[in-house]
């Protein structure tokens, strides 16, 4: 691969005091960090009046018996669309990051997947793919679409990003919403309380609000070369790799590395 200009070879001492003064800025950014989750908890939630339909292993639920007898969950919005062959390759390289749920169950919350695809195409690629997390269909409902995973004016009104669709800019278009879009998937992830009082919804996030649960970024953002990505700064320090969300070169986890 080829590397660009590489950072100042200095003393150890020197090293230290730079070093230093960057941890100043990311103490900064943990506190605030903080704030933004104590906010985020903070949120008001709405109240689910639909009981939602899904299929999994044992047949027909509700998103109710998504919980687990838990109080919280957690759900990814999987790219996973019913004519598809096989799910998206950036949700598919995010669930590799998937693994054990012991964590967040002796934390009173459950995790789990829904996609639109059929059941048995679902059941049949995560096999293939390893998966151990609980996956759904939410095949025929209007799960995904309430939710802005799905994106079709005939079924929900649109949103992507939290504008909808007469001040919506489509990043990847750089333009309006048409109907050309309609069907659109979109990588998402939804938050749930049930109470007493029945189930809230509570947070949702899409786009970059996903990338820290692609696991392996968080240790790239420490390196010299980083993500590789085409964004980063500085520019020309490495060649991008074409493995970024919705890349050239973004493969599924059982594929080639590289194209």
């Amino acid at each position: 691969m080829t590397i660009g200009e590489l950072p100042a070879v200095v003393s150890r001492e020197e090293w230290l005091a730079a070093r230093r003064e960057l941890l100043i800025r990311e103490k900064e950014l943990t506190r605030a960090r903080d704030r933004l989750n104590a906010d985020r908890r903070r949120l008001p939630m709405v109240r689910v009046e639909q009981d939602y339909a899904f299929e999994g292993p044992a047949g027909p639920v509700g998103l109710a018996d998504l919980f687990d007898g838990r109080p919280q969950l957690v759900v990814h919005h999987f790219m996973f669309a019913p004519d598809w062959d096989a799910a998206c390759a950036s949700c598919s390289s995010a669930a590799e990051g998937i693994a054990g749920l012991r964590r967040l169950h002796i934390r009173n919350t459950t995790l789990v997947a829904v996609s639109r695809a059929p059941y048995p195409k679902i059941a049949a690629f995560r096999e293939r793919m390893g998966g151990t997390f609980p996956w759904y269909s939410s095949f025929g409902g209007d799960f995904n679409y309430d939710f802005h995973a799905t994106l079709d004016d005939r079924v929900a009104p649109v949103m992507l990003h939290f504008r909808d669709a007469g001040e919506l800019n489509v990043p990847w278009t750089g333009g309006p919403w048409t109907t050309s879009l309609r069907g659109t998937e979109m990588p998402g992830l939804s938050t749930f309380l049930r109470t007493d009082e029945g189930i809230f919804h509570t947070y949702s996030t899409y786009g970059r609000g996903l990338e820290e649960f692609h696991n392996g970024n968080p240790y790239l953002d420490l390196t010299v070369l980083g993500r590789q990505e085409p964004w980063e700064e500085p520019k020309g320090r490495a060649t991008p790799l074409g493995l970024h969300v919705g890349g050239p070169a973004m493969r599924l986890p059982d594929g080639p590395e590289r194209p």
